[in-house]
C-alpha cells in the first residue's frame, strides 16, 4: 500500500510577522476596552466594608453593567458622593428607589418592616427620621455599619444613579487571594 505525501507550505516571514502584529492588535484592544468599560481598579480605603473588603484590598468594577440593568439591593458599588466629588466610596446598597428608610432602635426599617442584622446600628444619622427615596436614588451602608460614613451622613446622603460609577465585581488582596463579590 502506498501513501502520498503531500507538499508542505512554506508559510513566509512576512505572514507571520503580519499575523503576529494583528494577534498583538486584537489583544491590546480587548485590554482597552476591559479597562475602560469593565475592569476599572479601585483601592478601598478604610475599614467600612469589613468583613466583605478591607483597607487597602483592590477592587475591580464594571463599569458597563449599570447601562443594561438597574442596580440591586446588596449590590457593592462605587460612587461619587454629593459632597466630594474628588473621593470615590464604596458601600452596599440596602434600598432602591421609593422605598423608605428609617432606623429605629438600631434596626434597619426598609418600608416599614424590619430587617434581620447581628450587629445593631448604633447611629441613625439621618434615617433616624424615615427617608423616602427619588425615583433615581439609592440608600447605601457600608458592612461595617458602626464604622461608616454612608447615606446616614449628611455628606453623603442618598445616591443618586448618575453617581454610581459601577459594580464591584472582583476583590484582590494579594496575589493569592482573589475572589468574586457576589
Amino acid at each position: 500500500m502506498s501513501q502520498k505525501r503531500g507538499k508542505q507550505e512554506k508559510i513566509s516571514p512576512f505572514y507571520v510577522v503580519v499575523k503576529w502584529l494583528v494577534d498583538l492588535s486584537v489583544v491590546i484592544g480587548a485590554a482597552i476596552f476591559i479597562g475602560v468599560f469593565l475592569g476599572e481598579q479601585f483601592s478601598v480605603t478604610g475599614f467600612s466594608m469589613e468583613p466583605t473588603l478591607t483597607n487597602m484590598d483592590e477592587v475591580l468594577i464594571d463599569k458597563l453593567l449599570y447601562h443594561f440593568k438597574e442596580p440591586k439591593r446588596d449590590d457593592i458599588i462605587v460612587f461619587l458622593p454629593k459632597s466630594d466629588a474628588e473621593t470615590y466610596y464604596v458601600k452596599r446598597i440596602v434600598a432602591l428607589p421609593g422605598e423608605t428608610v428609617q432606623i429605629k432602635n438600631g434596626i434597619l426599617y426598609l418600608n416599614g418592616e424590619a430587617q434581620v442584622s447581628s450587629e445593631k446600628i448604633l447611629n441613625e444619622g439621618r434615617a433616624k427620621e424615615e427617608i423616602v427615596l427619588g425615583e433615581d436614588e439609592y440608600f447605601v451602608l457600608g458592612d461595617n455599619r458602626n464604622n461608616s460614613e454612608d447615606s446616614r451622613s449628611d455628606g453623603v446622603g442618598n445616591v443618586k444613579r448618575s453617581n454610581i460609577i459601577g459594580k464591584v465585581w472582583l476583590k484582590v488582596t494579594t496575589l493569592n487571594d482573589i475572589s468574586l463579590i457576589e
